[in-house]
């Protein structure tokens, strides 16, 4: 494998990697369309495009294996014979997965997979009959492209063209077949169309066999067909012309309401020529993988360039250092404001505190507005991540035996890149068993009165301040039942214990480590890993996942989510003289009450409130004498977490900030009680509760035995973890 030496080589490379992602994602999004569609020619030359784009981009890289290998398959994909051929989305499929493996193995440095099974399969698509026999065919007169063939971004600019009021037309030159520089003639011949109006799309491809025999355009312009015929004739250089009136100009407001679009004074001049656009290797969309002619043939917008020059290719990491340097600014801040406070006290009439006070205003703004655009420039749409599940529901699917429909929604929501990340590995996990043991095969959804084919939907969108992801399907849902059996045979609760549960309380089995319903060990399931994966990986996230489901209609994973993990909102309390905080968001209400209001049932602590009894959390001893505890007072959090609301006793409150999370390493807090820490102005360290784990750890711990403060593991770190974050003093 060849390496460019030179740095500029390496950067190329790199960028490469990225694009080529979006290129295998589309080359896997255009095969399940040609599964669904066979013999669709459209697909095929998008299929095409896709390919040639990714071996071109390979082989400016120097990556010689995979441009070859790209070069042979975009061959086999140019005959005719090819869009009829029964196995061709099977090819692509494995096309898509051996140019993955290769572009790991580059990027990684590891062994090439073998490629002797795809090469031998693409052979196949070069030696059948119909593909010698579709060479013969070639026609010698130019023949007009028909509508069938154009893409949609050339039916789109034909549509523009037409509310424009121009006049439509195709042209077909054949190239003088005594030129010497057909590629050349066929330049100067595309210069000369293009000073009569604009080129819409260019047939075929520059790098095709047939470009130097003759050259095809749909041309829009004010032009009569022989002012454009006498344009075209170039002595030496073309040949035949033929010029085929598509669309006749009208005027631009009639031809608007013809094609049904808003009329647009200003689209004559804003229409694009395609000559001058040059091919770029960032490719996002099939539509945009078009041959060089035909790139960025279709404006979106009325300024077509601007927005794709727009775009600037940010690594993550720097906007990740941003972000940091913001929450600096933020820490900053805090001490500022607590600097002024201690100022106002003691010069209360000093004039110099009033425009103090109204600079830290102005500054505080002017902070907030660059907190939320650093924020926006990390939120990324979760198309990034749904849009890799339609193929992978396809082979799990097929490997189950099960016949599956994908549907997509609420693609537009942004999420924080570095969440977005996190959760594709219990996403995955979730959609898979939603396919393997949600999903009935189709004869038992036929007895039951179901279509033969099973449906899962993945629905993304925002609740408050939090992104909601909701993996559903229609299949055979969970029996609460056959989980506490199971949970009873694998020794995690006792037949006492289990009948004590609701069915709630049953389904957070499904996320005990080992814990597995299903009858047999599978590629796909069966091994008990996975659903922990995903509870242990929300938890690190701050996130919950609620479980609704029915027997016989199917199940709900819903995942509650940040939209950020870098600053949040908090409330701040006293626990044994230390300082604790809790995301805001997760404070429903705040409550006083007295220890004679406590009570004990089944050994654990609860608080009748409006109504309703409330599970409640200790995080420490009381303080107060034996004789008087009974009358002291309480501060109760109520909070929520998943779908649970719960009672969180604290000895005080200390008020609501605006937080900047500091991880903290295993080495310095051994705990999962808590996310993370931050640093006030004041020079204290605050810790940040994580509440999944804390309701766990109550769960497991019996009041009186030593409650929470068994976390005095916790409280004990404080010294330490301000170490961590290289403060000095203050206490903690």
């Amino acid at each position: 494998m060849t390496n460019p030496p030179d740095e500029r080589g390496a950067e190329l490379r790199e960028l490469f990697f990225e694009t080529a992602q979006e290129l295998l994602q589309a080359l896997n999004e255009e095969s399940l369309k040609l599964e669904k569609s066979p013999g669709d020619e459209e697909i095929v030359r998008s299929i095409r495009r896709t390919v040639h784009t990714l071996k071109g981009d390979s082989a400016a890289c120097g990556l010689r294996e995979l441009s070859e290998l790209a070069h042979q398959f975009e061959d086999a994909l140019s005959l005719e014979s090819a869009a009829t051929h029964g196995a061709l989305a099977e090819i692509a499929f494995a096309a898509a997965d051996v140019f993955a493996e290769m572009l790991a193995s580059y990027h990684g440095g590891g062994p090439m997979p073998a490629t002797e099974g795809l090469r031998q399969s693409i052979s196949e698509l070069t030696s059948a009959p119909a593909a010698k026999k579709s060479r013969k065919k070639k026609s010698a007169e130019p023949v007009p492209q028909s509508s069938k063939h154009w893409t949609d971004a050339e039916k789109r600019a034909i549509a523009q063209a037409k509310a424009a009021g121009l006049g439509l037309y195709n042209i077909v030159v054949k190239i003088d077949q005594h030129c010497a520089m057909p590629i050349a003639a066929r330049q100067l011949i595309h210069n000369a169309v293009r000073e009569s109006g604009q080129v819409l799309a260019v047939r075929p491809d520059a790098k095709s066999p047939a470009a130097s025999k003759q050259v095809e355009f749909v041309f829009a312009g004010t032009k009569s067909k022989e002012q454009i015929e006498a344009k075209c004739h170039i002595p030496t250089i073309s040949g035949e012309v033929s010029v085929t009136l598509m669309h006749a100009a009208k005027s631009a407001k009639a031809s608007a309401k013809e094609a049904g679009l808003p009329v647009a004074p200003a689209l004559v001049a804003a229409a694009p020529v395609i000559a001058s656009q040059t091919p770029t290797t960032s490719v996002t969309t099939a539509d945009h993988a078009a041959p060089p002619e035909t790139q960025g043939a279709v404006p979106e917008t009325s300024m077509p360039q601007a927005a794709t020059e727009n775009i600037l290719r940010v690594e993550a990491g720097r906007i990740d250092n941003v972000l940091n340097l913001v929450g600096e600014l933020i820490i900053g801040k805090s001490m500022l404001q607590q600097a002024l406070s201690e100022f106002g006290k003691r010069y209360p009439k000093e004039l110099l505190r009033g425009k103090f006070a109204d600079a830290m205003a102005f500054q505080a703004r002017v902070l907030n507005d660059l907190q939320r655009s650093v924020m926006k420039i990390r939120m990324v749409p979760v198309e990034q991540l749904f849009r890799r599940f339609p193929r992978m529901v396809r082979d799990v699917a097929r490997q189950c035996g099960r016949e599956v429909d994908l549907e997509l929604s609420g693609l537009e929501t942004d999420l924080d890149k570095g969440i977005l990340d996190a959760i594709a590995e219990p996403l995955t996990h979730l959609v898979r068993n939603a396919v393997s043991h949600g999903i009935e095969p189709s004869e038992q959804r036929q007895a039951q009165a179901k279509l033969p084919r099973g449906k899962i939907r993945l629905h993304a969108y925002h609740q408050g301040n939090q992104v909601v992801i909701e993996i559903s399907d229609d299949g055979r849902g969970i029996d609460a039942q056959k989980i506490r059996n199971k949970a009873i045979e694998l020794g995690m609760a006792t037949t006492e214990e289990a009948s004590r549960l609701s069915d709630a309380e049953a389904l957070d089995f499904i996320f005990r480590p080992g814990f597995s319903t299903a009858e047999e060990v599978t590629e796909v399931s069966g091994r008990g890993v996975g659903m922990d994966v995903v509870q242990s990986v929300l938890q690190r996230l701050k996130a919950t996942i609620h479980v609704e489901t029915h027997i016989g209609l199917g199940t709900t994973f819903r995942l509650k989510l940040p939209l950020t993990l870098a600053i949040i909102k908090a409330i701040m309390f006293w626990v044994e003289q230390r300082l604790y905080a809790i995301p805001l968001n997760a404070v429903s209400q705040i409550a006083r009450t007295h220890e004679s209001e406590v009570h004990q049932v089944d050994n654990y602590e609860v608080l009748q409130l409006r109504n309703q009894v409330l599970p409640l959390l200790r995080l420490g001893r009381s303080s107060a004498p034996d004789v008087d505890r009974k009358s002291s007072k309480l501060f109760v959090l109520v909070i929520t977490v998943g779908e649970k609301k719960y009672g969180l006793i604290v000895d005080a409150l200390e008020g609501e900030e605006e937080l900047v999370i500091k991880a903290l390493d295993d080495q310095t807090f051994s705990t999962d009680l808590v996310n993370g820490a931050s640093i006030l102005g004041d020079g204290k360290v605050v810790l940040i509760l994580n509440l999944p784990a804390v309701v766990e750890h109550v769960a497991r711990t019996r009041p009186q035995d030593t409650g929470l403060t068994n976390s005095g593991l916790l409280l004990n770190h404080a010294d330490r973890t301000r170490l961590a974050l290289g403060t000095a003093g203050g206490q903690a």
